[in-house]
């Protein structure tokens, strides 16, 4: 039967809705929809995860920068700080105090080298912190590249199916391609709904991770010049 002859029949066009593309497709299909679906979910997880993160550290920054620019004597806010657990600046802060604590306060004091050690000790405490705001981020660079591919896989192979299938009932009209040919797009278009978000999500989280690196080691440089320069003062006293 011709599609002339579907519709003066009056017999109603076949139904593609998103519930019938998913369920008529075939098994790879499907479970490339269900993976896509799920990277989905998974990707605005994180985006809504690390969003909230980058939120709070962005507010800690300026809560405890506000302290330790007040004037409030380092001891003293070191050893409120100490006494709880500590992120971002103000686990920067406690561990380039505790270093210059040990070095002071221990039996024998080490005044020698100690700039060098508090810069390696703040170097390594920034990067244990950058790790922890950029933890995540990879895969939604993964997910961001790879979505639409499988996607598309989703499609050749929904599409093959289609033409063996219209092989097969060697009917030709539109009414009997169009399903298949949808349920196979349907593939490509969920890869792209995984991928924008989680592009532009990534692009966007780094960009501020980087920008929270860029704030921590400029503290961390102006911390240490702080130290530094006590340093002098013990020494030459």
């Amino acid at each position: 039967m011709n599609p002339t002859d579907v519709m003066a029949s009056g017999l109603a066009a076949p139904e593609i809705s998103v519930w019938h593309m998913f369920w008529n497709a075939s098994f790879v299909v499907k479970f490339v929809m269900l993976g896509l679906l799920a990277a989905s979910v998974w990707c605005w997880a994180i985006i809504i995860d690390k969003t909230l993160l980058f939120n709070r550290t962005r507010k800690a920054m300026d809560r405890f920068e506000e302290v330790f620019w007040s004037g409030q004597s380092l001891e003293e806010l070191y050893r409120m700080l100490n006494e709880r657990q500590t992120s971002t600046m103000a686990a920067v802060f406690v561990a380039a105090m505790r270093e210059w604590k040990r070095s002071f306060e221990g039996a024998s004091r080490s005044v020698m080298g100690l700039t060098q050690r508090i810069d390696k000790v703040l170097d390594v405490t920034i990067n244990r912190e950058v790790e922890h705001l950029e933890s995540k981020l990879l895969v939604l660079a993964t997910i961001g590249s790879s979505a639409p591919f499988i996607g598309l896989f989703g499609t050749v192979w929904g599409i093959m199916t289609a033409f063996r299938s219209i092989a097969a009932s060697k009917n030709t009209s539109l009414a009997v391609v169009a399903p298949g040919i949808a349920e196979a797009l349907f593939a490509t278009a969920i890869g792209l709904f995984a991928a924008i978000p989680a592009v532009i999500a990534y692009n966007k989280l780094q960009a501020e991770a980087a920008k929270q690196q860029a704030r921590l080691e400029g503290f961390a440089d102006e911390f240490s010049a702080i130290l530094s320069r006590q340093i002098d003062e013990r020494i030459a006293a």
